[in-house]
């Protein structure tokens, strides 16, 4: 019967281990839908929170009609209000929250990313700002050659400087140059129509200023302050900047200013953010959002807060360098569920947003910035008096508590994962080999139970007995039927001596009365019938006889001793005899030309030897020799008996020597046989340590059956058998 192989008991535990991976995968599609409620709750948060704000803001054009100007056609320069006085070092570290906002001019291209900027020289960046009645400014200028004024010139156009184009309260063009003869403290000059030399010939001490080189040395940055009083009424000025390099000519290389667009007047509009509207909305700013008043012209009246959220520091866990292993792998599952229906456009500004709410619509937008970062955007419009539309209100907020949420979420997902799958791996590991362990003892102990002939060797199972799973259930109930097994086997054993006992007094009785009708009447005497009878009683008792001889045999070998003889002169002798016991047979016999000692009872020896020839005499070809052969090998000796005649069929060959298993039908004899007599050699063979075999000739003419025995080892016994 082939062994049918198929998965182990552990492998399939560890299969089962592994389809525990479907927990954290649910877990982290919760996640993902849980992102999108997310996203959306703060979406309709930051939609209320802008209508809240622009309820405050309803029906206060005042709020809004204060520029004389539209907007459109004008490069806008916006006016920041500054929360805190700024000192004028020519150091710009407190511009540093208004970074962002940050206007550059004279760059290639002018891209919205500063980092994607290439700078000229003479090209500069601006922030402006507003603080009690006085606007502030901050330049960084990109020049590496840098021309102070010399004082003994009187024109001031032959060094860098910076000048200022703005209309006065009167109406008329006003020219400001801020001229600077060495780092430090500026000089601002009302300058002629040529912007050759200066109008009044001193300095206006109303406007104050402070230059220094910048830390790289390729750049000078400048910080001005003008009084607002200045522009009263006319919210309108250009800035330029003129750049001269050589230092011999003093020619001017370049001006870079703050163009205008196309067909409108030389000058910016300047628009600053409104006081009262601030004033109501600085107060409604919290972390993580920045809020926008725009009016119908989409000029920003007002801005408080910001959106670019600064984390806290964390005090290191015990589990964060496991974590930090795994943001790699979170950061690109988070991307991948992301990107299966990413609708998010890569944008830079909310215009459509912004639209739709001067156009009467609220809306929100969730856009990604070039950098990376996702905000939201809602805005809502802001009614006048006559249901017109004056302004908006926009709250931005960007999505990076959400996604640093959901990123520590999964992490902790991952990791708590990872262990419980690692802790249910060794769980699993060691019960499936604990288990393992179990079942193999106990399949090693239920085969061990019975030998290779099919006899028992135990009543009962001693391992997993105890036990109370199910595998104590397997092993008591494998030890039940061994006993009864036992018992059967036992029944069968003593049924021979049993029906010996039984079956002979009858047969002595039908033995009496058979010589008693002789006797009585001798006219009988050689009758055929009464000679039947007679046959047939002696063959019922020999049958009986050799049923307990083979019953008997096992008990009556293992209480004999064992003696070392010459089994070459056994083997002589017996062949000898057997011509007399079979004369129409002839015997062969080839020995080893050689003393053959062996350890064995000799009288068993002559038992298996009969046994062997009376198979070889019952199957042999008439006319043919039965062969018997003794062999040497290095350890062991070889007793074959071989006939001609029919050859065993295969599919017996490994069941001969079982008890009742017989050939014999179709032979010449009519002899009743149980298949004992090869049953009777393999158990003499086994006892004296030996095995038995049996093959068709190689030329398939008749058989052979082999007895090995060991030889003899015990050399004082050896000297005593010489």
């Amino acid at each position: 019967m082939s062994r049918r192989r198929g998965p182990r008991l552990s492998t399939k535990l560890m299969l089962l281990g592994v389809a525990l991976l479907i927990l954290p995968w649910f877990s982290f599609r919760q996640l993902v839908e849980m992102e999108s409620f997310l996203i959306q709750g703060q979406s309709q948060a930051q939609l209320l929170a802008a209508e809240g704000i622009s309820t405050l803001l309803n029906g206060r054009e005042d709020l809004f009609d204060d520029l004389p100007l539209s907007a459109e056609g004008y490069e806008v320069l916006y006016v920041h209000p500054l929360p805190v006085a700024v000192r004028l070092d020519g150091r710009d570290g407190e511009w540093e929250p208004l970074f962002d906002r940050r206007q550059g001019f004279g760059t290639v291209p002018d891209a919205e990313d500063p980092s994607e900027r290439i700078w000229l020289d003479g090209s500069f960046d601006l922030i402006l700002g507003e603080r009690n009645g006085q606007l502030y400014g901050v330049m960084r200028v990109n020049d590496r050659e840098r021309v102070w004024r010399d004082p003994d010139y009187l024109r001031l156009d032959n060094a860098d400087h910076v000048r200022l184009s703005y209309v006065t309260p009167e109406g008329e063009p006003g020219r400001l140059q801020l001229s600077m003869q060495e780092p430090g403290v500026i000089s601002a000059y009302h300058m002629d129509a040529d912007w050759r030399f200066a109008a009044q010939g001193q300095p206006d001490n109303r406007i104050q200023g402070f230059v220094q080189p910048s830390t790289t040395g390729d750049a000078w940055v400048l910080e001005f302050r003008v009084p607002l009083e200045m522009f009263q009424g006319r919210s309108r000025f250009g800035i330029s900047v003129v750049d001269v390099d050589d230092p011999g000519t003093r020619e001017i290389r370049a001006i870079t200013q703050t163009l205008p667009k196309a067909g409108a007047e030389a000058f910016n509009l300047v628009v600053l953010r409104s006081p009262e509207v601030l004033n109501i909305v600085e107060g409604l700013g919290y972390a993580g959002a920045r809020i926008l008043v725009i009016d119908a012209r989409r000029r920003v009246r007002a801005e408080t807060g910001s959106y670019q959220s600064t984390p806290e520091p964390e005090a290191p866990g015990l589990g964060d360098s496991v974590l930090e292993s795994l943001r790699p792998l979170v950061r690109s599952l988070l991307d991948a569920a992301r990107g299966e229906n990413d609708e998010i456009a890569i944008a830079s500004s909310g215009e459509e947003v912004i639209s739709d709410a001067i156009a009467g619509t609220p809306s929100v937008l969730r856009r990604r910035l070039v950098n990376g970062e996702e905000v939201i955007m809602a805005a809502h419009p802001i009614v006048g008096r006559e249901q017109r539309v004056i302004g908006s209100v926009v709250v931005e907020q960007n999505t990076d508590d959400i996604l640093e949420l959901q990123r520590a979420a999964l992490e902790r997902i991952i990791g708590v994962s990872a262990a419980s799958l690692l802790a249910v791996f060794l769980v699993l590991l060691a019960f499936s080999i604990r288990l393992a362990w179990r079942i193999r003892g106990l399949g090693a102990e239920t085969t061990n139970a019975i030998d290779t002939q099919g006899r028992l060797k135990t009543n009962q199972l001693r391992r997993e007995i105890d036990a109370g799973d199910e595998i104590g259930d397997l092993a008591r109930s494998v030890s039940n039927m061994l006993a009864k097994l036992h018992q059967h086997t036992q029944f069968l054993e003593n049924m021979p001596r049993t029906l010996r006992h039984e079956i002979n007094n009858p047969l002595n009785t039908l033995s009496t009365s058979l010589q008693n009708l002789e006797q009585e009447k001798p006219e009988l005497v050689g009758n055929k019938y009464l000679d039947a009878a007679r046959r047939g009683v002696l063959r019922i008792g020999a049958i009986v006889q050799n049923l307990a001889d083979a019953a008997n045999l096992e008990e009556s070998l293992g209480a004999e001793d064992l003696e070392v003889i010459d089994l070459e002169q056994l083997l002589e002798n017996y062949v000898r005899n057997c011509a007399t016991v079979h004369p129409r047979c002839s015997f062969v016999f080839r020995g080893a030309a050689q003393p053959v000692l062996a350890r064995v009872a000799d009288y068993r020896i002559e038992q298996l030897l009969d046994k062997m020839i009376d198979n070889a005499v019952d199957f042999h070809t008439p006319g043919t020799p039965i062969r018997v052969l003794l062999d040497l090998k290095r350890e062991t000796l070889e007793i074959t008996v071989a006939n001609q005649g029919p050859t065993f069929p295969e599919e017996i060959r490994e069941s001969l020597f079982d008890s009742m298993v017989t050939q014999r039908t179709g032979t010449r004899d009519n002899r009743l046989h149980f298949g004992l007599g090869l049953y009777v050699v393999r158990v003499i063979a086994e006892r004296h340590g030996g095995t038995v075999r049996a093959a068709n000739l190689m030329d398939g003419s008749g058989v052979a059956v082999t007895v090995s025995l060991p030889l003899a080892q015990d050399p004082v016994r050896l000297r005593a058998a010489g």
